[in-house]
């Protein structure tokens, strides 16, 4: 090649630097354009990405699940206020040093009212946390097990998940928690295991995890979260869009008092046989019972239920 073709295929020098050329470079490279687009949070937020955000909820725990090899679940809900009985004494004290000062208040004697039925309702967080130990003195054996069965998984908030949780953590085993974003009660109980303690953000994903491994579901005294919880289960199996798994409400004169369950079948609009899926249980030890039973009873190759 002659050293005239030579000078025409050379690269053209660099521009020369100017004084604010290095500034320029720092500007550009703080412009939230320049982010890559899975470390841009305002781009990640935005509503469009949605759907990706949904998608990603749905992997992430599911493959950290995969990873620490859990295979099934027993998932415990219930009221975030059932509280242990020492401090449920200490609210009902001070609703009762309240009311002392203005015996006349309605509004704190309902308040007292409140917390004698909470105080009550104490011992369901000690069965829950034998709940917790019992599952996971059943499940949970040697380290080098192929696959961890009957993991306890709870929404990972006080009371009685809180409790389901802190019962196995007390002989050293696993369980997960499911917490979800709220304007309240929103941190994580410290009894979870912190590789399986996850945070959600939608509602639908974090509920679609608790049933995709779920062995038996037990519903503890609770309100609108336990009760929401505890319905989808019920709709999921009587329309069989998941195989049919233990559905335990604990403590009977609650949950009849609380549910008119045969009104529903006088009425008509559930069947008789849908009363079926139900189970009562008022120990732990009788909860995991009705477990064990509901499994013996099935075939060998029928009992992993998956909610697809």
């Amino acid at each position: 090649m002659s050293s005239k073709n030579k000078q025409a295929t050379r690269l053209p020098a660099t521009p020369p630097r100017t004084a604010g050329h290095d500034e320029r470079i720092l500007e550009l490279e703080r412009s939230t354009a320049y982010r890559q687009a899975h470390l841009d949070p305002d781009f990640m937020g935005r509503v469009e990405l949605r759907p990706v955000r949904l998608q990603l909820e749905m992997l992430k725990p599911e493959l950290v699940m995969q990873d620490q090899r859990i295979e099934s679940t027993v998932v415990v809900f219930g009221g975030t206020r059932v509280i242990e009985a020492s401090h449920a004494q200490q609210k009902l004290n001070e609703a009762q040093d309240r009311l002392a000062a203005s015996p006349g208040d309605l509004g704190l004697q309902r308040r007292v009212r409140i917390a004698e039925n909470l105080l009550k309702k104490a011992p369901y967080y000690d069965e829950a946390r034998k709940l917790g130990r019992i599952v996971s003195e059943h499940s949970q054996h040697q380290e080098d097990t192929e696959a961890y069965e009957f993991v306890i998984c709870t929404g990972g908030g006080p009371g009685i998940m809180e409790a389901a949780n802190r019962g196995a953590h007390d002989i050293g085993a696993m369980s997960i928690g499911l917490n979800v974003t709220l304007p309240f009660e929103h941190e994580p109980n410290s009894f979870i295991t912190p590789e399986l303690c996850f945070e959600f953000k939608y509602f639908a994903l974090r509920k679609m995890h608790f049933l995709m491994r779920a062995k038996a579901m037990v519903a503890f005294p609770g309100g609108f979260g336990t009760l929401d919880e505890l319905f989808e289960t019920l709709t999921l199996i009587q329309t069989q869009r998941m195989q049919p798994i233990p559905v335990i409400l604990f403590g009977r004169d609650y949950w009849q008092r609380l549910v008119n369950w045969e009104m529903l079948v006088e009425e008509g609009t559930v069947s008789a046989e849908n009363l079926d899926l139900i189970s009562y249980a008022e120990t732990a030890d009788e909860c995991w019972q009705l477990i064990r039973d509901f499994y013996r009873a099935k075939p060998a190759t029928d009992r992993l239920p998956r909610c697809t």
